[in-house]
């Protein structure tokens, strides 16, 4: 099994910091030949129209969704990579969408860049809160029937899964947490030994 890291923009460096606390081997992800020996690619934060548009350009947005569908690829996507995995965007400038999480989100939805901030979330299946930083984070405003909610931010869910596919609108690689991603992992079959 092998971690990738969607590697065209955003906080690539950050999440290659918490798998390597994980001891995940992993590689970034920039072509169609990088992805074909993933079995868990992360979606970070940053520009999600930018972003897209690299999937289209890239042909990873095709495969990816393609391998979704067979089982063979987890995905983990943070703020931009929620919105990517949604399938329906809201805001002005979305971006095309993949639909591989039953959710609508809305762009920047809690706020600009100025109004970013921290909490303390509690997540299942995490012993205690996490903190978390919501940086021009999308807001999830409607969840479908086969999709759990993970964790919830004042009335509004953070962190959804829908079968090995993860979206959290905030960010635990920013604040050096490890547990969400373990998790995640643990629960898409690729365990994180010293954090079982």
């Amino acid at each position: 099994m092998l971690a990738g890291i969607l590697a065209f923009q955003g906080d690539v460096a950050e999440h290659a910091a918490v798998l390597r606390t994980l001891h995940v081997p992993f590689q970034e992800v920039r072509t169609l030949a990088d992805l074909a020996p993933v079995t868990h690619l992360i979606i970070p934060g940053g520009e999600s129209t930018v972003m897209g548009r690299f999937l289209i350009l890239s042909g990873i947005g095709k495969e990816m969704t393609k391998r979704v569908k067979q089982g063979a690829l987890s995905i983990f996507g943070t703020c931009a990579g929620a919105i990517l995995l949604a399938r329906k965007v809201k805001g002005k400038n979305a971006p095309a969408s993949y639909a591989l999480i039953d959710m609508t989100v809305e762009r920047n939805s809690y706020g600009t860049q100025a109004q970013s901030f921290s909490a303390n979330i509690a997540v299942k299946g995490i012993a205690k809160p996490i903190s978390m930083a919501f940086i021009r984070a999308p807001k999830i405003l409607w969840t479908g029937r086969g999709v759990e909610v993970m964790a919830s931010h004042k009335g509004n869910p953070v962190i959804v899964r829908q079968g090995n596919i993860w979206a959290s609108t905030c960010h635990p690689e920013v604040n050096g947490n490890v547990e969400l991603h373990a998790l995640w992992l643990r629960q898409a079959g690729m365990p994180a030994p010293h954090l079982k």
